[in-house]
């Protein structure tokens, strides 16, 4: 077990130095959260040889893992600070958020799979994290009941960017959302709340899976 962990450790700061430090991810918050938090627990266990390479990987019901690169610069551009409220849409395995549940004080995430969201929310308890409260739902319509949040990051393509998740980010506060044809190429969408306006600049063409469902969330 312990060579195990070591080489996954390894493998974990191969990741940061080859992957992410090699290209455009310069925050080092976001670099030490990326080597510390064990990506090949949120894989599925075939995959776990390949969990440090920088590639999506499945977690079942038809739904991916980001590659590293991409999780990690779109957590970079939220510019998320230890007292920070974070809304993630788009649970999956749950790697984003403990991604982010290094970085923020509270992180609220939402997924509409429900086998995903239970698994989900089970593994995050076991790795600890206190800081993340998950909800089984339609993230769509984001998480009024605890808004307004700092950030908001969102883990699946949307044909526009939804109204509801404007509203309840921050005056300041930034969103990081693919936005595009479904299972075509997107832009990755850098939004920001200044002076009550919405402002947003393309950072990179992408491709996610498509963001499903509008109403109906249900607590887990």
């Amino acid at each position: 077990m312990a060579d195990q962990y070591d080489s996954a450790e390894a493998a974990r700061w191969r990741m940061v130095e080859q992957q992410l430090k090699a290209r455009d991810i310069v925050d080092e918050r976001v670099l030490d959260a990326m080597g510390r938090v064990p990506r090949h627990l949120f894989v599925e266990p075939a995959l776990e040889y390949y969990a440090y390479e920088d590639r999506p990987l499945s977690i079942g019901a038809g739904q991916t893992i980001s590659q590293p690169y991409i999780v990690a610069l779109m957590i970079q551009l939220l510019r998320v600070q230890p007292w920070h409220r974070v809304l993630e849409v788009g649970t999956g395995s749950g790697y984003q958020a403990a991604i982010l549940a290094e970085l923020a004080a509270e992180v609220y995430t939402v997924e509409i799979i429900p086998s995903l969201a239970e698994e989900a929310c089970t593994r995050l308890a076991a790795l600890g994290y206190g800081n993340v409260h998950a909800q089984q739902g339609d993230g769509y319509e984001g998480w009024p009941e605890v808004a307004p949040f700092d950030g908001i990051v969102v883990a699946a393509g949307a044909p526009q960017i939804p109204l509801p998740l404007i509203e309840q980010l921050r005056e300041g506060g930034r969103m990081a959302i693919p936005v595009g044809i479904a299972r075509g190429t997107q832009d990755l969408i850098l939004g920001e709340k200044r002076g009550g306006k919405f402002l947003v600049r393309s950072i990179a063409p992408v491709v996610f899976v498509p963001l499903t469902g509008k109403g109906g969330a249900q607590d887990w």
